[in-house]
Formats: C-alpha cells, sequence, structure tokens
C-alpha cells in the first residue's frame, strides 16, 4: 500500500515548525529531519538527535520554487536562471549569502545557504502546502546510511522527533550537491557530490545558460 500524504500532514508540519518542534519527514531522495531555520534551539536540538557536529550547515528545503524565490530576493539574474534549470529537483545547491539568512541552518558557514525544492511525487504534493522553510537533514544517525524507508530512520530519531511523516518507500539516492557560489561572477560551477541528478544532466541544463 503507497503512504499518501494529506492536507492535515501539511498542516501538521506547519504547524511543527512554527512551534519550535522537530519532524521527520519524506523527501524527493531519502527521509529528512527538519526544524525552523531561525530557531536555534530546535536546530540544536535536530543536530543532538543525529549526533551531527553542530558548526556543519544544514540546507534550507522549500516545498515550492516560488516560496524560495519570494524569500531570496537579492539572487542575481544569472544564478536564477540556474535555479530555475535544476529546481523543483534532487539536488543541493550551494549559493552565496550576502545577506546571512537562516542563522541556525547556516551556523558553521553564514555566507553559503544550501538551497533544496523538491521534485514531489504523487504520494507527496500536499507538502507543496507547506509555506515555511525548513532546516533540513537527512534522517539518519551522523555518516550512517540515508533512510529510503520510515523504517531505516534510526528509532531515536523516530522517537525523538514532535512528528512523524510516513511517505512510503522513497527513491533512497541523497541529492546531487552542485556549488554555484561563482556562477554569477565567473559562470563556474562543481558538482561537490555525486547523487541522484547525475553530473552529465546538470551539465546539460546548465551549459546552455553560459
Amino acid at each position: 500500500m503507497i503512504a499518501v500524504l494529506g492536507e492535515a500532514d501539511a498542516s501538521s508540519l506547519e504547524h511543527c515548525l512554527a512551534t519550535g518542534g522537530v519532524a521527520v519527514f519524506p523527501a524527493d531522495t531519502v527521509y529528512g529531519v527538519c526544524c525552523d531555520p531561525d530557531d536555534a534551539t530546535a536546530a540544536r536540538r535536530l543536530y543532538q538527535l543525529k549526533g551531527r557536529p553542530p558548526q556543519r550547515p544544514a540546507a534550507v528545503m522549500f516545498f515550492a520554487l516560488e516560496h524560495a524565490l519570494e524569500s531570496l530576493p537579492e539572487l542575481e539574474d544569472a544564478v536564477l536562471g540556474a535555479l530555475h534549470a535544476l529546481l523543483p529537483g534532487p539536488v543541493t545547491l550551494l549559493l552565496g549569502n550576502p545577506r546571512r539568512r537562516f542563522a541556525a541552518a547556516c551556523a558553521g558557514d553564514r555566507d553559503t545557504l544550501g538551497l533544496r525544492v523538491p521534485l514531489l511525487s504523487a504520494q507527496l504534493r500536499a507538502l507543496a502546502g507547506v509555506g515555511r522553510p525548513l532546516l533540513q537533514s537527512s534522517a539518519n544517525l551522523s555518516g550512517e546510511p540515508d533512510a529510503r524507508v520510515l523504517a531505516d530512520v534510526p528509532a531515536r530519531l523516530r522517537d525523538g522527533a514532535d512528528l512523524v511523516l510516513d511517505g512510503g518507500p522513497l527513491p533512497g539516492t541523497p541529492s546531487t550537491v552542485i556549488d554555484l557560489r561563482e556562477y554569477a561572477a565567473r559562470g563556474e560551477w562543481r558538482v561537490l557530490r555525486e547523487g541522484a541528478l547525475a553530473p552529465a544532466l546538470v551539465r546539460e541544463r546548465l551549459e546552455p545558460l553560459r
């Protein structure tokens, strides 16, 4: 049986984020754990649950590209073009963060923002109703394998979270990490971690924009 999230799940996630909670949730790649990206207390708790050093940055996820663009009006035109070419999709984009937004997510490097906008499958489409950004990391213990199904999420995370959403089996390959911090100035980009989107497809989408 395929687990399908509904509007009530999206509302529960939004409420969890707004009230300082930590949630386990499904994305387009693997299961994640999340909190409000400006809530230092919630972020500290999330990092403790994962056993992750607090100085390591986390990505900020929006469930719709328009929400990301509204929250980041300072992005250069070249970067906007790259975002439209790659998002939504199974990628994490490293961008310059000149206004030092999302302090809890970017604590280890305030000048860099990791941005995620997942490509939601039919069973996860209700999450598009979540208008808030979220600090997100994979729902595993630091250094351990990623979770493809909810049962793969360590009990420590499931029991310690305020909300757990089951989206059924996920693809299981983490996002491809692409460094776009020199894209506006020099047109340069690098794949820092190969993942769900092959480097050849990244090149195919970005090269025509140069």
